[in-house]
């Protein structure tokens, strides 16, 4: 992935691609430190079905099955009547 992400090119039109969908609440790289590596991506997508969200990271211009691996979960969130905004 190491490649891929130096590719300006896949890095624009990954970003692109996450605007295009405002499904894609909220998205980014996982780091276990700072001022390490990117070793993963962790996406928060509003969707009525597993396979919707599939779709949508599959046609991630950034998305290298060679490369790369996904899990989906349904996440509950805890304070259902309160907001926030990152």
């Amino acid at each position: 992935m190491l490649d891929v992400r130096a590719r300006k090119d896949l890095r624009d039109a990954h970003v692109a691609y996450a605007k295009k969908h405002p499904e894609l609440l909220i998205g980014g790289g996982l780091k276990p430190e700072p001022d390490e590596a990117f070793c993963g991506a962790l996406w928060i997508v509003e969707a009525e079905t597993k396979s919707e969200v599939e779709k949508l990271i599959s046609n991630d211009p950034f998305y290298f099955p060679k490369h790369r691996t996904f899990e989906i979960f349904t996440w509950g969130k805890l304070l259902e009547d309160q907001t926030t905004t990152l």
